[in-house]
């Protein structure tokens, strides 16, 4: 199963995240199939890539939950 999730890059104390498509079992900065966006947290900049992240929700990958609510505030996901 695939999710889509972040992972963590950056320096020490200053994280940002990429949006990646990984299997469910791999480790958090494990190896990933597909980057989709990416996230930083110390600006609250973000960028999505929205055609990549429709087709991979078409197919059946779920987001977490921080994903959920990031794709939710920028309005690619509609609750």
């Amino acid at each position: 199963m695939l999710k889509l999730r972040l992972k963590r890059n950056g320096r020490k104390k200053q994280p940002s995240y990429r949006l990646v498509v990984m299997p469910v079992n791999s480790r958090r900065n494990g190896r990933s199939i597909d980057q989709v966006g990416y996230y930083d947290t110390m600006t609250k900049k973000y960028y999505l890539n929205v055609i990549k992240i429709t087709k991979w929700l078409e197919k059946g990958v779920k987001p977490t939950q921080t994903v959920y609510n990031l794709l939710k505030k920028a309005n690619v996901i509609e609750d």
